[in-house]
This record gives structure tokens, C-alpha cells and sequence, in this order.
């Protein structure tokens, strides 16, 4: 794992962004197409900002999954994520397959199933991930599951989660927002390739510092990352305060 610092979030956002046009790229160029992972939140917005504006990516090669989705929610409340992702990358670069989550599901289980039997046939080229205010992966709250070998699991949200989703304006109070959702598991985010995560603002700074710099345990899902053999996490002024030995 590597640690790229920058002072400011539009900086940090700009450098993954081009960390990960080069992956798509090379994925594309190698093997005629490229498969890749897209999460959400406040913290994602300058890097989508970035990447969704070059020019240089062949997006019709490219195939997207999506890392969570709320249970209960339609694509379009204003906190979905479906939505998130179609205004925000879907609708501008239209990559040539997209696989979404289906929020609305009667069956989260045989949504997983469905998902799991679509990504089973594929390796995933490059992932772009975030690390919560609690140190989740994905929706992968404290304890996480660092054990299933499935795709995709149904998970319940601790509250720190769902605070930081009121905070960050989706919802108008902690209970409007969901307690459970469908989320890529651990083990199946730490098959891609690359992993590219961009984690901006101080809010973050102490999740940061225990899953960069702490013991990879369940209890901060993202410290998982510090075994990735391809993984940079890109961090500004904030996100980094608390790290110890990095310039």
C-alpha cells in the first residue's frame, strides 16, 4: 500500500483521478476492455469531477459495477446511489455496461445472487474506493466480515454510519436513513487488481490514521487495505493530520 499526499482535496481528487485514467487505459489497451468499481459519497465528488472530464478514456470498453446500495430506497431519493452514479458518471462518459443495485428489492439476497453470478465471470482491473468516517470499506461497518467469499452481502448499518449520511446532507435525520443495505464485500474488493482510494477531509483524519497505521482488524474494515499488493490511497492536508512520518 502507498500513501499519496496532496495540500488540498481538488489536488488529491485530480491525482487519483489520473492514477485511475492510466489504469482504465492500460486495462483497455492490454485487454481491449476494463472493468472497474465506482463508490460514492461527498468525498467522491472532485475525484468523479476529474475523471469524468478526460477525454482521453474509451469509455464504451469500459464496465462498471457498483459498490453499495441503501435497502429500501428507490433510484430516485435523492440519497441513492444509482442516482449518484447515473448523473454523476453514467450520464457523461456512458460506459459501455453498467451493473446497478437494486435498492427496491423485495429479495436483497437474490439481488446479491444475482449481482454475485455477474461479477464471478470477471476480474476487476481497478477499483476506486473511499474509507468512511467510521473506517468502513464500502458499507462494511465495524466489525466487518473479512471472511465471505461472497461478491456482494446484505449488511446492517452501525450508527456512526448513518450519522455520517445525515451529516453530509442525504438525509434529514438519522431515522430517514436506511439500516441496512447491500454492499461488495470485503474479499471481493481486495480481488481487484488496482485499488485507487481517495479519502479528502478531516472529518476523516482518524479513521485514516488507525486503518493506515494500525492493526488490520475487522474493527476498522479499511486497514484491510494495508495488504493490497497494488493499493494507493490518496489523501490532502486533512485526511493526512494525524499520520505519523508521512511529508
Amino acid at each position: 500500500m502507498d500513501i499519496f499526499k496532496a495540500n488540498t482535496k481538488k489536488e488529491t481528487s485530480e491525482a487519483a483521478a489520473k492514477a485511475a485514467s492510466t489504469n482504465l487505459q492500460e486495462a483497455i489497451s492490454t485487454n481491449g476492455q476494463a472493468r472497474f468499481i465506482v463508490a460514492t459519497g461527498a468525498s467522491q465528488f472532485d475525484f468523479l469531477n476529474a475523471l469524468t472530464a478526460d477525454t482521453s478514456i474509451d469509455w464504451i470498453k469500459t464496465t462498471m459495477f457498483h459498490l453499495d446500495e441503501y435497502i429500501g430506497i428507490s433510484d430516485t431519493h435523492p440519497a441513492s446511489f444509482c442516482k449518484y452514479l447515473q448523473e454523476r458518471l453514467v450520464d457523461i462518459v456512458q460506459p459501455g455496461t453498467v451493473h446497478f443495485l437494486n435498492g427496491e428489492t423485495n429479495d436483497p439476497p437474490a439481488e446479491c445472487n444475482r449481482l454475485n453470478r455477474i461479477i464471478s465471470q470477471h476480474q476487476i482491473d481497478v477499483a476506486f474506493v473511499g474509507i468512511g468516517e467510521n473506517g468502513h470499506l464500502a458499507f462494511n461497518d465495524p466489525p466487518a466480515d473479512f471472511e465471505t467469499e461472497d461478491p456482494y452481502i446484505v449488511v446492517e448499518l452501525d450508527e456512526a454510519c448513518r450519522l455520517q449520511q445525515v451529516g453530509e446532507g442525504w438525509f434529514n435525520g438519522l431515522d430517514d436513513v436506511p439500516t441496512h443495505a447491500i454492499s461488495m464485500s470485503i474479499r471481493q474488493i481486495m480481488k481487484a487488481k488496482t485499488i485507487i482510494c481517495t479519502v479528502p477531509d478531516e472529518r476523516k483524519a482518524e479513521a485514516v490514521q488507525k486503518c493506515l497505521q494500525g492493526e488490520i482488524t475487522p474493527m476498522h474494515p479499511a486497514s484491510i487495505l494495508q495488504k493490497h499488493p497494488d493499493c494507493t490511497v490518496y489523501l490532502d492536508a486533512g485526511s493526512a493530520s494525524l499520520l505519523t512520518s508521512i511529508s
